[in-house]
């Protein structure tokens, strides 16, 4: 039976872990690139596709990088996969970062968080919850479920590019890190994902799950 996980990695004392969109490009690749049991961080930057076969660690469902920390919901493609990912995600970018910006040290806030999905509700709330993180820089309210202009708040999830959103929407952006079969029934159509997005952000009730996820964050 597969297992689905949700995974979050913070910044050292919630510091920023990207400062400009070449970051960001950077952590998105590495998602693709670092999920291969054969892949290394500078492996991945010198060698082509072509030229070896991936065995992939983790199905990435979907995910959300923001200022100082991410989301992914996940499941295990090989045994440890989700370890072995998480290591490389997190050590690859560390190396990067550190290199670009000439700093050193730690970059994330300890071991990542690992959250087993065993409930229903929150299966079917937790892309949802994902994909709206982007919302709390211009609309944070919709955590209470008191979002007023949902055109506002839809408008800036389809500009918000470091989100598997968009590949749910069917507008291409990074189709190739994730797997979209599971969730896609799910979500249903472009009209209806938007549809339950509005209430989702317009209701106090389902706002609890979006508490409750933060908290086991």
């Amino acid at each position: 039976m597969m297992e689905f996980w949700h995974l979050i990695g913070r910044g050292v004392d919630k510091r920023d872990v990207v400062v400009d969109n070449h970051d960001r490009l950077r952590f998105v690749h590495n998602l693709y690139a670092l999920n291969d049991r054969n892949a290394t961080p500078n492996f991945v930057l010198n060698v082509r596709r072509e030229d070896y076969l991936r065995v992939q660690l983790v199905d990435i469902h979907s995910y959300c990088l923001m200022e100082n920390h991410y989301h992914l919901l996940v499941s295990e493609r090989i045994e440890n996969g989700i370890s072995l990912f998480m290591q490389k995600i997190n050590m690859g970018y560390t190396k990067y970062f550190n290199n670009r910006h000439e700093r050193s040290g730690a970059l994330w806030q300890g071991k990542y968080r690992k959250v087993l999905i065993n409930r229903d509700a929150h299966f079917l709330y937790i892309p949802f919850y994902i994909h709206l993180n982007p919302l709390d820089y211009e609309t944070p309210e919709w955590r209470k479920g008191e979002t007023r202009n949902i055109g506002k708040a839809l408008k800036s999830l389809l500009e918000y590019r470091w989100s598997s959103h968009l590949d749910y929407l069917g507008v291409r952006n990074f189709p190739s890190i994730i797997r979209k079969d599971v969730l896609s029934p799910i979500l249903g159509t472009r009209a209806e994902y938007e549809r339950t997005i509005a209430e989702i952000i317009q209701d106090s009730t389902l706002a609890q799950e979006s508490e409750y996820l933060e908290y086991q964050s």
